[in-house]
């Protein structure tokens, strides 16, 4: 165990790290749940690239500590070559001190996986893959408009798993219409079965002007059903606990030791940098985000402008991030932090706010901590807005 000294140099430590995000905006085909920036066309790739290279050399100062993970999202990433992949990563590391010891993630389809291609992410210095499977059934991911099959998700955590890589995250999607507790149920085993050290699991959202959201509207297909989907996240909850799985956000589980380190520095506001268009950076006390236009951005990039959106957040809106933020977590929300930085009132009025919600067993207190019941997290939002500040 870590005596208290060496626990508290290891916080200041992590505290001092931050991270890299590349958003890559390519994408085989639009899947109907998607409102991420993305194109399916790739006429614009070679210039897109160059204007991130770009883009890396005119923040070189965003951030003064060593980076600690740096993260390929989209989009696609895995659309690019080992080559484009590898010379983004040289680029970041020219111009920004990395960690030795730094998680590096490739978000990845499973038809673009190759033994040859899993092999050239290890060499480029990939270390961590999270593979979009969302459904290890072929009849959802038809539905979804997803690009692979279910055979080519088996045989890609298969040539992942045989190059080498032991640090793998799956993304699995629950809650589809007409989608029974067993079926979901077997997703689930299925996924165990390879010994996958890291989940995440969501729950179908129909966003606005998605075409899942469209298809709802006009009535193509059914609406979600909000209560299965909840019975259906119990179910995940219980049987990954069961299997030695952490729930250490709402979304996310992981074996011992497999925590994504990049997402867990979003959770626990460290600042990052994002790099590509629509990509968002955070350095404590604003957030900005770059244009959500493929064109736009790289002709800025090239004038040797940031295409940025700046905002500066107000003293309610820091409040708000990190009651949401915290809820969400399996730590909850810290009391003693709360008090450091904001007083002794705050951490009254929030004990006295929770009265109401502990009673319902939706919150628990334990070790100065706020936290989420298994049935709390049904609610999350919902909670986290109840404790909310009007910025």
């Amino acid at each position: 165990m870590l005596s208290r000294v060496s626990s508290n140099r290891l916080i200041f430590a992590v505290l001092l790290m931050s991270g890299i995000y590349l958003h890559i905006p390519f994408c085989k085909k639009a899947c109907h749940y998607c409102d991420f920036h993305f194109s399916t066309s790739r006429q614009q790739e070679t210039i897109v690239i160059a204007a991130m290279h770009r883009e890396i050399v005119l923040r070189k100062d965003f951030l003064s500590a060593p980076i600690s993970t740096i993260y390929f999202g989209g989009g696609t990433p895995s659309l690019l070559s080992s080559e484009t992949i590898a010379q983004l990563l040289e680029t970041v590391h020219q111009h920004f001190s990395i960690s030795p010891e730094a998680e590096i993630t490739l978000e990845a389809n499973p038809d673009d996986i190759s033994p040859a291609l899993a092999l050239a992410w290890k060499q480029a210095g990939i270390n961590r893959i999270s593979l979009g499977i969302q459904s290890f059934r072929n009849q959802w991911l038809q539905w979804m408009n997803r690009a692979h099959h279910a055979e080519q998700s088996v045989q890609a955590i298969k040539d992942l798993q045989a190059a080498g890589f032991n640090n793998i995250s799956i993304d699995l999607i629950f809650g589809m219409p007409e989608q029974t507790l067993e079926a979901w149920k077997q997703e689930i085993e299925t996924a165990l079965q390879f010994g996958i050290p890291h989940l995440s699991c969501y729950a179908l959202t129909p966003e606005p002007k998605t075409a899942l959201w469209h298809m709802i509207e006009s009535g193509k297909t059914l609406q979600i059903d909000s209560d299965q989907q909840a019975r259906m996240f119990l179910l995940l909850m219980e049987h990954l606990e069961h299997a030695g799985y952490e729930h250490y956000e709402i979304s996310n589980f992981a074996l011992p030791g497999n925590r994504s380190r990049h997402n867990s520095a979003y959770w626990k506001r460290i600042p990052y940098l994002g790099i590509g268009p629509s990509a968002h950076s955070y350095n404590g006390d604003e957030r900005m985000w770059n244009i959500k236009n493929n064109s736009l951005y790289q002709k800025a990039i090239e004038e040797g402008r940031l295409p940025l959106t700046v905002e500066k957040l107000s003293p309610a809106e820091h409040w708000n991030e990190f009651i949401m933020i915290a809820l969400r977590t399996r730590e909850g929300i810290d009391l003693t932090e709360v008090e450091n930085r904001w007083g002794k009132k705050e951490v009254d009025q929030l004990l006295e706010d929770a009265i109401g919600k502990r009673e319902r067993q939706l919150l628990q207190f334990e070790d100065n901590h706020l936290r989420l019941t298994r049935e709390g997290k049904l609610l999350a939002d919902q909670i986290a807005a109840d404790f909310f500040r009007v910025p």
